[in-house]
């Protein structure tokens, strides 16, 4: 059973910055696309970055210029760096996997969820 394992997540002030690691050891890892998500309370869960194997990478626009998402393949880990955190970055962070199978059905993955608090 693939499971996806978060950690990192935390309280810090703001300007502060936290990396979040999330590790998929069962996980065919080469053949995903990983992401981080967030949820802050009443709000829908956003995309915050994501990335394939290739280094190919997206992120959303209040991510852009603070926050770098990364993997090591070798590891089966992704990594979100986050720098300059803000108040509104607050929210329950998630790790996302998903691929296509043979007949083109996404699939995906989720992890638990780690807690991110940015207060002073």
């Amino acid at each position: 059973q693939v499971q996806l394992v978060e950690s990192g997540g935390g309280l810090v002030q703001p300007g502060e910055s936290l990396t979040l690691s999330c590790a998929a050891p069962r996980l065919v890892f080469n053949s995903h696309r990983m992401g981080w998500y967030r949820q802050a309370p009443g709000d829908r869960r956003e995309l915050v970055a994501d990335t394939n194997s290739f280094e190919d990478t997206n992120y959303a626009d209040s991510a852009k210029g603070r926050f770098t998402i990364s993997r090591d393949n070798a590891k089966n880990t992704v990594y979100l760096h986050m720098n300059s955190l803000k108040p509104e970055d607050t929210a329950v962070y998630y790790c996302n996997a998903w691929s296509y199978d043979t007949r083109g059905r996404r699939s995906d993955y989720w992890g638990q969820g780690t807690q991110v608090t940015v207060s002073s």
